[in-house]
């Protein structure tokens, strides 16, 4: 019987079992598992949300992590594996994606049975624990699990010889689960377990640097990774064909058929041969960030540091310094540049909008428009321009402060006060942006707009600026949260897939 076969049989024997977790001893990471007492993780019921509320809300809330495959930061813009294929999928559907990252402590099923999001997106496999507690979608991925130590050792080619090892794995991932298998099959394997906060590359470079035996990793990912750490090796494979795939809560069943039908077109299985099919587009997204040389590197070289430093923009630096003498959030000013100009500081808009913050000269205190290119001057007055709205609603709170502020960056004054007026005459309390989004998108219907003083203006595209930039906001703050953690904790962070 191969390994494999092992593997697959454990699983469905224990299908059904609740998942076991490490009881906290101290603050070591360095444990031997057959010493410890398991509990069953005890989750809350899963929150009654489906497609249908979904399509509602208009988004679909992604939960992932923030590592150098399935989601990240290039240059402030979104990119990732996972999130380019969760976007494809929400496009189909007519929906958004909003991104909800995990923290060091979080657990994935946990957010998602609280219904603070929708599906589990990040190289998550399918296990017999994990299908206890949620749905999958049908697969867009096989892997390998594959054993990674330093490459001054010689090869492993026997189960048995992992007891010369000490494994360090995460808790909380498929390869924790391979291991605890092995030992029920009689193997005396040590198992290292480390903190949440550790992701499997930056694994990988502990092994290189002679800090740790051994770590377990997908072969997808070692691929990639041994191009840039030198000094791991890889050769014993521990279980063969993980399938990938979407999570979902267990009462979700018309998202899942949906997520189904999704995978369909773009991954199956000859049942003549078995040979993988993939579609067009899930071909271009595997040599993107998997096997085109060129493309991760440009990716992972700039991506290694981002959750270490908070790195988002080229213009981090220039925006925190001006933004803290105006007293504004550096990271919502990073969101609105991104939103309007992608960082680009030639951008010009159709209606003469310029630079990064997207300045109308004819409103801007710079009477020459050529200076306006220039990053530092443009974004000087892009924060003046932001302060003013946000000084005007500064009785507000946080949340109907930022987002008043930021519509009347997008549309002016004016039609924000037809808004208002118009939210007061339906009964509504007009410093509350739900109440303005509503009056903005009837201001597009003849029969509200006609007594508007600024008559007609298409609402619909600054609810959405709004939405879009709250939402790139949360994911900026979050990313700079993470990386003062990881300061706070002093971990040699590199960004990395974990399952």
């Amino acid at each position: 019987m191969t390994l494999r076969h092992k593997y697959k049989l454990i699983i469905k024997q224990k299908a059904g079992i609740g998942i076991i977790v490490l009881l906290a001893l101290g603050t070591s990471s360095c444990v031997k598992t057959e010493k410890q007492d398991y509990v069953e993780v005890k989750y809350s019921e899963p929150v009654a949300i489906d497609f249908e509320q979904i399509k509602e809300r208009g988004t679909i809330r992604m939960i992932t992590r923030y590592n150098s495959s399935s989601y990240f930061l290039h240059r402030g813009i979104d990119r990732g594996f996972e999130y380019e294929l969760v976007s494809r999928f929400a496009k189909d559907n007519g929906l958004k994606v909003e991104v909800v990252l995990i923290r060091s402590d979080d657990d994935p099923i946990e957010i998602l049975n609280r219904g603070e999001g929708d599906l589990i997106a990040g190289n998550y496999a399918i296990t017999g624990e994990r299908l206890s507690h949620i749905a999958f979608s049908k697969p867009y991925n096989f892997v390998n699990q594959v054993l990674v130590h330093s490459d001054k050792r010689g090869p492993v080619e026997e189960v048995s010889e992992l007891e010369d090892y000490t494994i360090t794995v995460r808790k909380n991932t498929s390869y924790y689960e391979t291991l605890r298998d092995l030992q029920e099959q009689g193997y005396n394997i040590t198992i290292d377990v480390v903190g949440e906060d550790w992701n499997t590359e930056a694994l990988m470079l502990e092994v290189a640097e002679g800090r740790i035996d051994a770590t377990i990793a997908d072969d997808n990912l070692y691929n990639v990774a041994s191009n840039y750490i030198d000094g791991i090796r890889s050769g014993l494979v521990l279980s063969e064909s993980d399938t990938i795939a979407w999570a979902t809560r267990q009462n979700a069943p018309e998202l899942q058929k949906r997520m189904d039908a999704f995978m369909t077109d773009h991954f199956r299985i000859r049942e003549s041969d078995g040979r993988v099919l993939r579609s067009a587009f899930l071909n271009i997204l595997k040599r993107r960030y998997f096997e085109d040389d060129r493309q991760t590197d440009r990716f992972r070289n700039r991506s290694f540091d981002m959750v270490y430093s908070g790195y988002i923009s080229p213009y981090d630096e220039m925006v925190k310094t001006i933004a803290e003498d105006a007293g504004v959030d550096w990271k919502l000013v990073l969101a609105v540049m991104a939103q309007e100009s992608q960082f680009n500081p030639n951008a010009r808009s159709w209606a003469g909008a310029v630079g990064l913050m997207q300045i109308i000269p004819r409103f801007s205190r710079v009477e020459n428009e050529a200076l306006l290119y220039d990053p530092e001057i443009n974004i000087r007055e892009g924060v003046r321009y932001l302060d003013k709205h946000l000084t005007r609603y500064s009785h507000l709170d946080s949340l109907n402060r930022y987002s008043m502020a930021l519509a009347s960056y997008n549309v002016g004054m004016g039609h924000i006060a037809d808004a208002r007026h118009l939210a007061a005459q339906l009964g509504n309390d007009p410093d509350e942006w739900e109440h303005i989004a509503d009056a903005l998108l009837k201001l597009m219907n003849r029969k509200y707009y006609q007594h508007a003083r600024y008559g007609f203006k298409r609402g619909i595209e600054t609810v959405n600026y709004v939405e879009d930039i709250m939402d790139r906001y949360s994911r900026f703050h979050a990313i700079a949260d993470l990386a003062a953690h990881f300061e706070q904790r002093d971990i040699p962070i590199i960004a990395g897939m974990d399952r």
